[in-house]
């Protein structure tokens, strides 16, 4: 039982929609921490308005509410369940944290009789408050950078005045940077003043010196109240200050760092952390350290709640942050603990790595034309990876191949900069593609002292860049036939992919397969396991790397693999990668239920994925973890260890989608809907042969492959036309056109984008309704639609972009027969095993199809949750064969309309066109319950429909 037995309920409040800055780290944080606290014995009630998470998930808590995250929600739930005794709200980033202080302004815990733990309000509010914190710091005698608040503009030209430039200007109880940023000269510094003082919610900012090129260090730190700490990880960010920690690629354990400097580090921190208050849990510090000899140090800022980065640090060590924070918010101590990972070492135990991470952060710029997309003080990216890795070289390739944006690794792949301005202005300008650009600066001979200069990247990371690149030169001098196995083992051990390998020799990838098989360099695994295997660890938690082989004393010779192969029958489930915009945490949602329907059909689970920041990754969510990029050659390589029964694809959105070509060629079985068909629903022409013998009306549409081909068609199909490349995800490309000027323009524009690329031009149906449905079809072709959702916005803006209510509420009966028939005969008709999804326009009450995708979609979570169905677990055991659509008895229940609510990051890029159109530039979603069409909400959101719409 927890030390503190008086707690018997507790509330966690989540973070709601994703955002640019907060997105599925704090889902991840809360599902671990509400399975923490539930294993105590004591209630969990949680509330998010996020449909798209695991953590709102039925299952997850005694009860949980899909409610707006505001003081109102807070005080409806108080009511409903007066047996709770605390809240925790270090769980749900910034979002929770700003609505439990509010909630503290207002007296609604002390009305309710319920106490804050995991944190008490002074703590947030010292470190919140940027010249409360900066006061404290002197108190302690830990070094700041120069810098003072102001409140208001005049205040702000004085300390300008003072300081000099360049400066940093912070607001104050803003989320991943929101409007902080650099000023240089006097002319920006009005505006960026401005900016700053109405983005921050109390009108105050800190102006401080700006450190440009000094390092920044992080470390992830636990406490318990008596006062024990210890630190999980130490971060090092390769971009220097100057850049978001959330936009910058990060390293772990920290490379560059002396040990004096390491222990005083530590000093500071825990310094810093025993001195903002009584709290027990997580916590994040950020460090600059300067570049030369001395080594100078100045603390930047301290987060008395898990974070981002405490995300990242519980997957690259193994250690569960949330999960031992949530214990420590009950009383507990870190030595009365377990590590989750041995076993057999309390928590106390501080993590050891023998293996070293990159993080590389995910940017979605293509979705918002006109943004600034140099990276500065405020987050822009939308997503993250990680790649874990022997050495550094390997885990930097690893991050860089499972980015998914057709890149093979850094560099060798024909895709680099070949032009001398260009590589010098996006060293400069930190641009997100600098991880690659390096490497081109080094190809083309710019010296390393040069690129240092600019970027003020340590020279230890540039001398990494370096070895690759020597490396790349030595082994184009090779063919297939003559190249030494001890090049090719070395350049395995840094991370080069086969095709990379390939495409220096002038070869095949199957070749350089081939060739590896051949001289035995094969994968091996090895664990993460906290301890440095000082320890046995408990946990089937993976990576893979390559080692030349041991031999024994009797002459045999082997290399050590700690991943052993059981004889259960397998499954492997192949995770969707980064988020990013049009794809986001439902399709990790989709992959962990599918994991544990797997498992409650006997099947020894397998997850493949590279997100740090999600509930599929954690360490006991599938049976085995292989934490590896989502690219071809490392998946072929588990499944040739592993030997599954078969891959779901159909769970991990346009990224496992992608592979299944490659799975059905090599002979691998892909459960559920078969390689042809997913094939079949993407390839426009065959689709719409199909739709033509189903006598299913769809538009008018054409392929083209040149513009010239495009602007011929024009003829025939009449304007407005919709333009979209195929094999795309989230409306990537796509556009509305009104004349052939626009139509030469836009079609021009792609395939340069996107080369080789077959676009499709379909007649748009100006002022039609859209809907969509999604169904689950067994192999005897029973159809069962789980929900029709009708979206308020006009066709022609993006589903992930509209709002859109479940059930419909204004189209009549004659058209929801049709949306029925149409989702009965193609879910057929493309043998779908498992989910599908189909999207309708409607016009003059006729139905037409405008696409159908096989797979699990961005509505499934909000369905699920509006009707509290497991629906991906039905879903999953029909794939499997286990069961069929008839044996389910499904029981939807839903008093009034649920509306699924896009929420944007606009925020975050000035000068950016907000207008909606097919391409979607949501970045997440809330839901709303209302009980009738009367209610203001809806009301409000109709009145404006038509509002963004753009061609």
């Amino acid at each position: 039982m927890p030390k503190d037995t008086s707690i018997k309920s507790v509330l966690i409040i989540g973070s709601g929609p994703i955002v640019i800055g907060q997105a599925c780290e704090f889902d991840y944080a809360g599902s671990q921490s509400a399975r923490s606290i539930r294993e105590e014995g004591i209630e969990v009630i949680l509330i998010n308005s996020n449909p798209a998470t695991i953590m709102t998930d039925p299952s997850m808590a005694d009860h949980v509410y899909l409610k707006p995250l505001t003081t109102k929600s807070i005080i409806e739930i108080l009511k409903e369940h007066p047996q709770i005794d605390a809240v925790l709200p270090t769980m749900g980033g910034q979002t929770a944290l700003n609505l439990c202080l509010e909630a503290d302004e207002k007296g609604i815990w002390q009305d309710f009789g319920v106490r804050m733990i995991g944190v008490d309000v002074n703590a947030i509010n010292i470190t919140e408050d940027r010249e409360q914190f900066k006061q404290l710091l002197q108190k302690i005698d830990v070094p700041t950078a120069p810098a003072k608040t102001a409140t208001s503009f005049l205040e702000g030209k004085e300390i300008a005045q003072e300081f000099g430039f360049p400066l940093v200007i912070r607001p104050s109880f803003t989320l991943g940077g929101t409007g902080a940023a650099f000023v240089h000269t006097k002319e920006e510094f009005d505006e960026k003043l401005t900016y700053g003082l109405e983005m921050s919610p109390i009108h105050e900012v800190l102006i401080d010196k700006a450190l440009i090129g000094w390092k920044e260090y992080e470390l992830e730190l636990l406490r318990d109240k008596n006062d024990n700490v210890v630190i999980i990880c130490s971060i090092e960010n390769m971009d220097p200050m100057g850049i978001h920690t959330g936009d910058s690629i990060t390293v772990a354990p920290a490379m560059t760092l002396s040990d004096t400097t390491f222990q005083k580090l530590r000093d500071y921190a825990i310094l810093m952390m025993r001195s903002i208050g009584n709290f027990a849990g997580g916590c994040n510090v950020q460090f600059a350290v300067s570049p030369d000899e001395k080594e100078d140090i100045v603390a930047i800022e301290i987060n008395p709640r898990v974070s981002r980065s405490s995300a990242l640090a519980s997957k690259a060590t193994g250690y569960p942050i949330a999960k031992i924070a949530s214990k420590l918010a009950l009383g507990y101590n870190l030595d009365e603990l377990q590590n989750q990972i041995t076993k057999s070492t309390s928590a106390l135990f501080e993590p050891t790595l023998d293996y070293v991470i990159v993080k590389i952060p995910r940017w979605n710029f293509d979705k918002f034309e006109g943004a600034d997309r140099t990276l500065g003080l405020q987050m822009k990216s939308v997503g993250e990876v990680m790649g874990i890795g022997r050495s550094f070289q390997e885990a930097l390739h690893k991050a860089t191949q499972s980015l998914e944006i057709k890149r093979n690794g850094l560099g060798a792949d024909g895709k680099g900069y070949t032009n001398y301005e260009q590589i010098i202005e996006k060293l400069t300008f930190a641009s997100w593609d600098r991880v690659f650009v390096i490497y081109d600066a080094i190809a083309m001979g710019i010296p390393l002292s040069r690129i240092h200069e600019i970027t003020k990247i340590d020279m230890w990371f540039l001398k990494q860049y370096e070895e690759l690149y020597v490396l790349e030169k030595e082994i184009s001098n090779y063919t297939v036939q003559s190249l030494p196995k001890e090049l090719l083992l070395e350049a395995k051990q840094k991370g080069f992919a086969d095709r990379q390998i390939a495409h220096m020799m002038g070869a095949k990838e199957s070749e350089v397969h081939s060739l590896r098989m051949d001289m035995n360099i094969n994968r091996v695994f090895k664990l993460v396991d906290t301890c440095a295997a000082e320890f046995q660890a408990k946990t089937p938690y993976y990576y893979s790397t390559f080692e030349a082989e041991i031999e024994k004393a009797n002459g045999e010779r082997y290399v050590d693999n700690e991943s052993v192969v059981t004889d259960k029958k397998k499954i492997v489930v192949l995770g969707s990668g980064p988020n990013r915009i049009g794809q986001g945490i439902e399709f990790d949602y989709s992959c962990v239920h599918g994991v544990l329907a797997a498992k409650e059909c006997g099947y020894e689970t397998i997850m493949i994925n590279c997100n740090p920041e999600t509930v599929s990754t954690d360490f006991d969510t599938a049976d085995k973890l292989y934490f590896e990029p989502v690219f071809w050659e490392h998946i072929y390589d588990i499944i040739q260890h592993e030997k599954p029964e078969g891959v779901i694809v159909q769970l991990g959105g346009q990224t496992a989608l992608k592979l299944a070509e490659k799975l059905s060629k090599y002979g691998i079985k892909i459960i559920g809907t078969s390689f042809d068909a997913l094939d079949l629903a993407e390839d426009r022409g065959r689709f719409s042969d199909l739709l033509t013998e189903l006598h299913i009306p769809f538009p008018k549409f054409g392929i083209a492959e040149t513009a010239d081909e495009a602007s011929a068609l024009a003829d025939t199909l009449d304007f407005p036309l919709l333009i979209r490349p195929s094999y795309v995800l989230g409306g990537q490309g796509m556009k509305i056109v009104i004349n052939k000027k626009e139509l030469e323009e836009h079609v021009i524009n792609l395939l340069k984008q996107i080369p080789g690329n077959k676009l499709l031009l379909d007649h748009y149906l100006a002022g039609a309704i859209e809907a969509e449905a999604d169904a689950i079809c067994d192999a005897d072709g029973n159809v069962y639609i789980i929900g029709i959702m009708e979206h308020i916005e006009p066709c022609g803006v993006h589903s992930g972009d509209s709002n859109a209510t479940l059930p419909p509420f204004n189209l009549g009966e004659f058209v929801m027969q049709q949306i029925k028939d149409h989702t009965f005969k193609i879910a057929k008709a493309l043998k779908t095993v498992g989910l599908i999804n189909i999207q309708f326009a409607i016009k003059d009450d006729t139905v037409y199809i405008i696409e159908a995708n096989p797979r699990a979609s961005r509505t499934v979570p909000f369905i699920a949750k509006a009707y509290g169905e497991p629906y991906v677990n039905y879903a999953t055991k029909v794939m499997l064969g286990e069961k069929k659509v008839t044996d389910f008895d499904f029981n939807p229940k839903l008093n009034g309309y649920a509306i699924k609510q896009p929420v944007f990051s606009f925020s975050k890029f000035q000068n950016v066109n907000k207008a909606l159109g097919p391409e979607m530039k949501s970045t997440g979603e809330s839901i709303l319950f209302i009980e009738d069409l009367k209610d203001d909400q809806f009301y409000e959101l109709y009145s404006r429909r038509k509002m963004y719409l753009s061609k």
